[in-house]
C-alpha cells in the first residue's frame, strides 16, 4: 500500500505557465547510452507527439434572487436578463487544460488519456510546427483511461511506430515526451523502474513504472524505446507534491493496440465475458491440488446458463491459462479476458483435482440479467444449536424467499444470525450468506457443517477454508478459526 503522504495523481495540467516560462533541465541521461542516441530518437519522432488543449464551459447556478429595485429602476431590465441567463446556465467562463497526445494513423487518428479530454467540449490539437486542428472525440473508454481523437489535415500526418511493451526490461531506458504544465513540447529520459504494477487506479491496472521525468501535461503523451518506437502512454505518477519524483506510469502500448483497434470499429471497448467469479488460489488449496505453488484464479462461483457453465468450468476449477496467456492470479484472468474481445472461442487450461484439463469457451460481451427475486415470506427459525455463534438453516425455498438468494446458490447452509459470542463476528459474514462449502466439499444442512468442521477439529486444523455466498449470488473464499 502506498504511504499516505503520497498520491497518485493524473497527469492533466490544469493551466499553462505564462509565457515565457522558462523549463527546468531535464535529468540527466542514464549511463551507457550513447551521446546521441537519444537525440537521433527525439528528432525521429518530434512530429508524431502534440499537445492537447481543451475547455469547457462553465455551468452559472443561480444562487441569490435578483434584487428589487422598485418598480421604476431603470436597472430592473439589466438584472432581469442577467439573472436569466444564469437560470439558463449560460457563462461565458470557461475551464481550460493541457496535455498530450500521438499520432497513430497518418489521417489524423490521435490517442491521449481520457481524463485529458473529460468533459471537454473543445478539443485543440496543437502540432511541432506550431499548426493547430480542432479534434473531435472518436470513442474513449475510462477503465483503461483511453480516448481516440481525429482531426481533418490537409495533408498525411506522420505517426509512430509501436513497439512490443512485453519485451521491456526493468533497467531499459526509454524517452518521455509531452506537454508538461502546458510549457510546451518536452523531452525526458529515465529507466524502466518497474512493471505489471497495480496503482488501484482501475480493474486492468498493468502499468509500466518509470523513473523519466513526467508531470502534470504529460498525461497522453508516449513513452519511446531507443529505437523510436512507443512502449506506453504516460497516464499518472506517484507523487507528495503532484509532481515528479521519479515514479511515473505509462499504460503499456501492448493493451492500447487492441482497445484502439476496437474503439475505430465500434467506437467502443467490447470486452470479453465468461460468467466466473473468480480469487486468487490459498496456499492450502494449492497443497491440495499438488500445484507447484498458489497460482491461477480459484473459481468462486460460476454463473448458470453463461459461457463458463456452459463449456464445464466448475466452482474449484483453477484457471491456469486463458487465450494461451498465463493466469498467475485472479486479477490477471480479469484482464485476460476482457482483452480477449468477444464473438469467439478461446482454449482455457484448468486444474481440477491433481489433473489439467483443457476446455474452449465462448467470449460473450454481456453478462445475463439477474432474475427477478420472489416475494419474501415468514420469518424461519434455527435449526439445532448454533455452530460456531452462528445460526444456521438449511437453504432452503422459505430461507431463498426471505433473504432474497440468487437461484444460482442451489443449496448451502443459510446464516441466520451472528451471536455476540461468535469468534466469527469479525469476520466479513452477514444475516443471509450462504456456507456453500468447507474445504471444497458441500454442505447442505446444519448438522453436516457442525460434522466437518467437528472432523477438522480433530486432525488438529485450526482453521477451514469455507466458499460463502452473498444472496445476490458473488461468492468469496474464507479462512474461518475452529480451533
Amino acid at each position: 500500500m502506498f504511504c499516505r503522504a503520497f498520491r497518485v495523481t493524473l497527469l492533466t495540467a490544469a493551466m499553462a505557465l505564462p509565457a515565457g516560462g522558462v523549463a527546468r533541465a531535464m535529468p540527466a541521461v542514464a549511463q551507457g547510452v550513447g551521446s546521441q542516441v537519444i537525440p537521433d530518437v527525439i528528432s525521429r519522432v518530434i512530429d508524431s507527439v502534440v499537445l492537447i488543449s481543451t475547455s469547457e464551459k462553465v455551468s452559472a447556478e443561480l444562487t441569490n434572487p435578483p434584487p428589487d429595485l422598485g418598480p421604476d429602476s431603470d436597472l430592473n431590465q439589466f438584472f432581469k436578463k442577467f439573472f436569466e441567463r444564469q437560470r439558463r446556465g449560460e457563462s461565458d467562463e470557461r475551464e481550460t487544460g493541457e496535455g498530450s497526445g500521438f499520432i497513430v494513423n497518418a489521417d489524423g487518428t490521435i490517442i491521449t488519456n481520457y481524463h485529458v479530454i473529460e468533459d471537454a467540449d473543445r478539443i485543440e490539437v496543437t502540432f511541432n510546427d506550431g499548426s493547430k486542428l480542432p479534434a473531435t472525440i472518436v470513442g474513449t473508454d475510462k477503465l483503461i483511461d483511453i480516448a481516440v481523437l481525429k482531426v481533418a489535415s490537409k495533408t498525411p500526418l506522420k505517426a509512430v511506430t509501436f513497439g512490443d511493451s512485453n519485451s521491456l526490461r526493468i533497467g531499459q531506458t526509454v524517452i518521455a515526451m509531452g506537454n508538461p504544465f502546458g510549457i510546451g513540447l518536452s523531452a525526458s529520459a529515465g529507466i524502466v523502474s518497474g512493471r505489471n504494477r497495480n496503482i488501484r487506479n482501475g480493474p486492468y491496472d498493468d502499468f509500466i513504472q518509470t523513473d523519466a521525468a513526467i508531470n502534470k501535461g504529460n498525461s497522453g503523451g508516449p513513452l519511446f524505446n531507443l529505437r523510436g518506437q512507443v512502449v506506453g502512454m504516460d497516464t499518472a505518477i506517484l507523487s507528495p507534491t503532484g509532481s515528479s519524483v521519479g515514479i511515473g506510469f505509462a499504460v503499456p502500448i501492448n493493451e492500447l493496440r487492441p482497445a484502439l483497434a476496437q474503439i475505430l470499429r465500434y467506437g467502443e471497448i467490447r470486452r470479453g465475458h465468461i460468467g466466473v467469479r473468480v480469487e486468487d488460489v490459498p496456499d492450502e488449496v494449492a497443497a491440495r491440488l499438488k500445484l507447484a505453488k498458489p497460482e491461477g484464479a480459484l473459481v468462486a462461483d460460476v454463473t448458470s446458463d453463461g459461457p463458463a457453465a456452459k463449456a464445464g468450468i466448475r466452482q474449484g476449477d483453477v484457471i491456469l491459462s486463458f487465450d494461451g496467456k498465463p493466469v498467475p492470479d485472479a486479477r490477471t484472468l480479469q484482464r485476460v479476458v476482457g482483452e480477449a474481445g468477444i464473438d469467439r472461442t478461446a482454449k482455457a487450461e484448468i486444474r481440477r483435482g491433481t489433473k489439467n484439463v483443457h476446455i474452449e469457451v465462448a467470449l460473450a460481451s454481456e453478462k445475463p440479467a439477474p432474475k427477478p427475486a420472489p416475494p419474501k415470506p415468514a420469518a424461519q427459525a434455527p435449526e439445532g444449536a448454533p455452530v460456531l455463534g452462528l445460526e444456521l438453516a438449511k437453504l432452503d425455498a422459505n430461507s431463498r424467499h426471505r433473504f432474497k438468494i440468487s437461484p444460482g446458490i442451489e443449496r448451502g447452509v443459510v446464516i441466520l444470525a451472528v451471536l455476540p459470542s461468535s469468534p466469527l463476528k469479525s469476520l466479513d459474514l452477514h444475516v443471509g450468506d450462504t456456507i456453500v462449502e468447507v474445504e471444497q466439499q458441500q454442505v447442505t444442512t446444519p448438522e453436516e457443517l457442525r460434522n466437518r468442521l467437528g472432523a477438522l477439529k480433530h486432525r488438529g486444523t485450526t482453521k477451514a477454508l469455507v466458499l460463502v455466498a452473498r444472496p445476490e449470488g458473488t461468492m468469496r473464499f474464507l479462512r474461518i478459526p475452529i480451533g
